[in-house]
């Protein structure tokens, strides 16, 4: 950090630098504004870097992977009683972005103190983003710096036309690479303590039928 600042801290413009920025951080908070009351339950729309992104529909092989993700990770969760899974449109509000990630969850520490008409959330503790062409590259940049910024602990890249997983695991402030996962492997977690997670239940339905067995 001290190397990104030193130009700017050894400038004679350094007030002026100094107040344009505040000047453009109280601009960005009023689009914030503007965004929290244009959005509405119909939209999938995300607040980066001072712009509205409104995300187009999806494909449907993306839809049948987050789906199937969620049946797995969230009857996981209920079952053992860990905590809560949100998916697509639980908005995540960081220091001076929001998102709605694919699928997240948050321990029962967090969400016990959640309430029924929250609309705003606050870091989850895991979250999985199932990759597409007009999102993969905020998917590996601004948000996986910003999640890792405010403390996610796990990470999951999920290509669903090559069918596998990147997992990532949060290592001094940032994400590193843990494993990727493919095949007839099984994924398991630091954050969803014990599970199990066969990588064909998140691309086969028959797989994904056969692994959400042991809940019910």
């Amino acid at each position: 950090m001290e190397k990104i600042l030193e130009p700017i801290l050894n400038s004679p413009r350094l007030k002026n630098i100094v107040a344009e920025l505040q000047e453009y951080l109280h601009s960005e908070e009023a689009r914030r504004d503007f965004f929290y009351n244009k959005i509405t339950d119909q939209e999938k729309a995300e607040f980066i870097n001072g712009e509205i992104i409104i995300h187009s529909p999806v494909v449907l092989r993306h839809n049948i992977v987050v789906k199937h993700l969620l049946y797995a990770i969230d009857g996981f969760v209920m079952h053992h009683k860990l905590g809560l899974v949100g998916y697509e449109k639980l908005m995540i509000r960081l220091t001076r972005n929001d998102y709605e990630p694919d699928l997240c969850f948050f321990n029962t520490e967090k969400s016990h103190l959640f309430t029924q008409d929250q609309k705003l959330f606050p870091a989850p503790d895991w979250i999985a983003e199932v990759l597409s062409s007009s999102t993969e590259k905020n998917d590996r940049g601004i948000k996986m710096e910003d999640y890792a910024l405010h403390g996610v602990q796990e990470y999951w890249l999920v290509e669903p036309q090559e069918q596998y997983v990147e997992q990532y695991f949060l290592k001094h402030g940032s994400f590193f690479l843990n494993k990727i996962y493919s095949g007839e492997e099984v994924i398991e977690s630091n954050v969803l303590k014990d599970i199990s997670l066969p990588v064909e239940a998140i691309f086969s339905e028959d797989a994904n039928k056969q692994y959400r067995k042991q809940f019910f």
